[in-house]
């Protein structure tokens, strides 16, 4: 396949290509598509989950998580740090849906980790404990990595409630993705995630002008804050400017309410 490297051409590949369902992920809780797309001459592998394939869920409007996956991914590149695959919102075989570009991980990268002891060692950040068969309990680390530290940080501005460690993507060449973003942007506070290793600590300076971009462009009649206005409800685009601005206030990683499960299970 011959994917294009300019992000700007895999949108448009991604939004007018013909997509061919290649295969389905049976495990996925919905419906989710491997397909190939492909547009004058370009081809590339990715994922589709039409609308007609989410599951209900009580504390979501239904249909809804197609546009939170594409509101995720406009706020990733809005913070200039591309942690989201290219995502769009367009028709596809079973109606509408997100597309996703497909993204080949790194099997060997050590993200997350389970350890014995109450340390998590250099280089790691700890969890917490976890049952692990037979009485046993070991800790759950994750690695103290820049990349994702600002994943943290975008998952606080997202409310991303289910942050796995099969979400994380490392890819061959370096770069973090994340994954599965549909149940994120909440008006109420339900951040569940496996990135809790930096709670309450200072935000690293090198991120706060991002975020302060990120203010700008969710102002009123901003391009950001109109492209949320299509995907979201007023009151979710007017929590994540809340969120946004506890988080520049404070200038910490936020740390658990107690008001909801701060771990997502199962944690994979």
């Amino acid at each position: 396949m011959t994917t294009p490297r300019d992000r700007t051409e895999v949108l448009r590949l991604l939004t007018g290509g013909e997509l061919t369902v290649r295969g389905r992920v049976p495990e996925a809780s919905n419906a989710v598509l491997l397909c190939s797309v492909a547009l004058d001459g370009d081809e590339a592998s990715c994922v589709y989950k039409p609308v007609a394939g989410e599951r209900p869920l009580w504390d979501f409007p239904d249909g809804t998580l197609a546009e939170r996956e594409v509101a995720a991914y406009e706020v990733s590149e809005a913070l200039g740090w591309s942690l989201v695959p290219p995502t769009v919102l367009r028709d596809g075989p079973y109606g509408r849906g997100m597309v996703q570009l497909w993204i080949d991980a790194d099997p060997d990268a050590g993200l997350l980790a389970l350890i014995d002891g109450d340390e998590p060692g250099d280089g790691w950040k700890a969890v917490g404990h976890a049952q692990v068969g037979e009485g046993r309990t070991a800790l759950l680390v994750h690695a103290d990595d820049e990349r994702l530290r600002r994943l943290a940080i975008l998952d606080a501005v997202i409310n991303n409630g289910d942050r796995k460690g099969g979400h994380l993507l490392p890819s061959t060449d370096g770069t973090l993705y994340a994954i599965d973003h549909g149940v994120t942007f909440n008006a109420d506070a339900k951040l569940r995630t496996l990135l809790w290793g930096w709670a309450g600590e200072p935000l690293p300076p090198d991120t706060l002008p991002a975020l302060d971009d990120l203010a700008t462009a969710l102002g009123p009649g901003a391009p950001l804050a109109a492209r949320l206005a299509e995907l979201l409800t007023p009151a979710e685009v007017d929590a994540v400017r809340a969120r946004l601005t506890a988080l520049r206030e404070s200038g910490r990683h936020p740390v658990p309410t107690g008001e909801w499960p701060a771990i997502p299970w199962p944690p994979v």
